[in-house]
């Protein structure tokens, strides 16, 4: 499902239109960006929890040459589901 799907599924549940659920939309994934960026935590209980982790630098093989390389130390984006989205989605 894409963010145009998404959209439309919403405003056929909500019986909102489909531009104030993009706008909805578009403003809850702004704030989600703004509050990762400075670090902090993103928890919808029952749905999951967004949190920024740190990765380590480590060693990598560049697959066209086989050479080894140095992947530098980063930031990336993870997601822990929650119980109740774990239960849908996998029938416990």
């Amino acid at each position: 499902m894409n963010k145009k799907e998404l959209i439309r599924a919403t405003a056929e549940t909500t019986g909102m239109t489909q531009k104030d659920c993009a706008a909805v939309l578009d403003a809850l994934l702004a704030a989600t960006a703004k509050e990762l960026a400075s670090g902090g935590e993103v928890s919808i209980t029952g749905f999951g929890a967004l949190r920024v982790k740190e990765r380590a630098a480590r060693k990598g093989i560049n697959p066209k040459t086989g050479e080894t390389i140095d992947i530098p130390a980063g930031k990336g984006v993870s997601f822990k589901a929650g119980a109740t989205l774990l239960d849908e989605v996998c029938g416990k």
